[in-house]
Parts: C-alpha cells; structure tokens; sequence
C-alpha cells in the first residue's frame, strides 16, 4: 500500500467519490477535525494506478499514555473504502493494514469499515443477512481480528430511501408520525436553514442535551471548529427548528457521495409538545433530497434490539420514519502486541468511565460557561 505524499492529499476527497459506499469519516476534513484531538492523519491508497485506486484508507495515528508507558494506536474511521466484492483487493487491503500496524510498532489498528451483516431487526421477519458482509467477519476472525470492545462509531443505523418521492415516503411512515410532523406545522413550529454565526449557540443547546440525555461531549472548540469546516466546505447545513422565533431544536446535516447523516442533534425543553424533532426530521429528509442525496442516514440505533439499551427510546422514535434497520460490522481490532493489547483493553473501560464521569461534570460547567 503506497502512503499519499503531502501534495496529492487534496484530491483524496476525489478519489474517495469512486467508490460508491464512501464515508464522510474517510475525507479530509474528518481527518482535519480528529487532529484537534492529537491524531495525525496518514492516506494511503492501494493499486498501482493512482488515479483509479483499488482501494483507500486514511488512517488517524495517535500516541496515548497507559499505565506511565506511551503507546502508538491506529484508527481508520468507517474504513477503509473498497469495493468489497473484490476479493483479492480485500485480501491484499487487509494485509497492508496489518503490515502498517507492524511497520507503525502501534498496539492495535482498528478498522470499521461500511459493511453489513444485514438489514432488519435480528430474529424478526424483517431480518435479510448480506452474506458479503458476513464472509468479511470470517475473513477477520481467520486472520486473527478480534471484535473490539471499544465501539467508536454506531455499528447500526436506520437508512431511508430518498429516491422515493415526498409523498411516498410520507406515506411508509407510522401514523402517528405522520401525524406529528403536520401537528408540529400546523401547530406553528417553523424550520429554517442557519447561519454559522449561530453555531454558538448551537452548541449551548447542544451541552443541554448532553446534560439531560446523559451522554458526555467534547470541549466547545473542538464542535465549533468540526461544524465550520464542512459546512465552509459545503459538505454539512445547519437546519433549525423555531416557535414564535425562539429556537426549540436543531440538526446539523452532513453530507457526501449521496448519503446525508444526522450526526448532531441537539433540542431544549422547551414546546416539546409541539413535536419539532418530528418535523426537523422531515425537513432534513427534504433538503437531503434537494442535494442529490440518494440515502439519510439516522446515525444510531441499538447495539442490542431491546428496551435495556440505552438507544432504545431514541430507536422506537427514528422506526415512526419506517427505515431500514441497517447492522453492519462495527469495529474489529487487529495486533501484533497481544500482551500489550491485552492490558490496553483490561484498562481502557475504567479509564473512559473516569473520563465519562468528569465529562458530565463538564457538560453542566458549559451550561453557565
């Protein structure tokens, strides 16, 4: 696998566009955004054409303390990009990953590519296996991979199909969410396109969410800096959702090689009654339409499909839009070190529960910041 020089890294995003199940966590400006965080991007590309490539990864470096010890970690977010059908390109894919992971001395290098096991809820009529995706967790498993405890990216998602037309899609949803998209109209929840200049408050409304919903986010620049740069690059919109002109709830929709993905969500409490998640949704579903997107992306759902994760509610909610349940391969990590690897993945939970309790602690400070 050849590693692109410094000065062919602006056409990645180009080279990206000719594999139709591309991530937006594989462009640049995901790899841009990760830097505020210590990781250094790397691109390769495998195949002797480089403007036709076999295959991409870009890959975030990163070196983390343990224990009073450094180490080196390597990461290819939603990567690497291939056609997967190709089974000798997969192979010789997979050996460069395990070659970088030796040559870069790293503990580990994760990988969770774009690749389903299938679609449906397991066990339930609806459940259709991808055999593709299924020979590609053999494959890992005979090659040693083993299926990481540390899940970076939702492994499943809800899909909905935007070649459909408004009308038909606002037909396949549940009644009753149906019925609160037209009751958040009708009842004078109005939603607009927003500025970057708002993005500030964005995020207040965005650390209120944490806050109430319990999950733990990151400084204030690191968003701010994050949203700015795909939305100057025309890979991201903001949509906001207002009564009587106070904003109740927002999205920020992302977007690349035909998929929009609701990333980033954030709402107060106030005029919740009035359901303007339900018609925030809708309208990113429209302007994703407007922008040539063949898919929108929910971004989550249940590791487990029951009420005892904790993605459950947020599950029954994005199901009102009748898409399809997506799973996919989620992450799988690759070593050389098994000692060192071993000790990570002991350590690595009481550590994030740490930092989970100090970054709520953080979440309510931003409040009143």
């Amino acid at each position: 696998m050849i590693r692109l020089e410094e000065d062919q890294i602006p056409q990645w995003n180009q080279l990206l566009l000719q594999f139709p199940d591309a991530h937006i966590l594989q462009t640049t400006q995901w790899a841009e955004a990760k830097k505020q965080n210590g990781w250094t991007p790397m691109y390769f590309r495998e195949g002797s054409d480089p403007q036709t490539p076999e295959g991409l990864a870009m890959i975030l470096r990163r070196q983390i303390s343990l224990a009073g010890l450094k180490f080196t970690v390597l990461y290819a977010p939603k990567g690497p990009v291939l056609h997967w059908q190709n089974q000798p390109a997969v192979s010789r894919m997979l050996n460069a990953l395990q070659e970088i992971c030796q040559q870069e001395k790293a503990i580990f290098i994760k990988v969770d590519p774009d690749v389903l096991l299938g679609t449906g809820i397991p066990g339930e009529d609806d459940e259709i296996p991808a055999l593709q995706g299924l020979a590609l967790q053999d494959e890992l498993k005979r090659r040693g991979w083993q299926y990481s405890q540390d899940q970076i990216q939702f492994r499943n998602s809800v899909l909905l199909d935007l070649t459909k037309s408004e009308e038909d899609l606002l037909a396949a949803m549940k009644q009753k969410t149906r019925y609160n998209i037209r009751l958040a109209a009708r009842k004078g929840v109005g939603v607009r396109q927003g500025e970057i200049a708002e993005l500030p408050m964005l995020y207040k409304m965005y650390a209120e969410t944490a806050v109430r919903d319990g999950f733990v986010i990151r400084h204030a620049d690191y968003y701010l800096n994050t949203w700015r740069m795909f939305i100057e690059a025309d890979m991201a919109k903001i949509l906001i959702a207002e009564v009587e002109d106070q904003p109740v709830a927002a999205l920020i929709l992302f977007h690349f090689n035909g998929t929009a993905r609701y990333m980033f969500g954030m709402s107060t409490e106030n005029s919740r009654e009035l359901m303007p998640n339900h018609l925030l949704q809708w309208e990113a579903m429209r302007l994703a339409k407007q922008l040539d997107c063949h898919t929108y992306d929910m971004w989550g759902a249940p590791e487990v499909f029951d009420d005892s994760d904790s993605m459950w509610g947020v599950f029954r909610f994005k199901q009102g839009f009748n898409g399809t349940t997506a799973r996919s391969l989620g992450a799988w990590d690759y070593t050389t070190r098994p000692g060192l690897y071993r000790r990570y993945t002991e350590t690595l939970p009481k550590v994030l529960n740490l930092l989970r309790r100090r970054g709520l602690k953080a979440n309510k400070r931003s409040l009143y910041d």
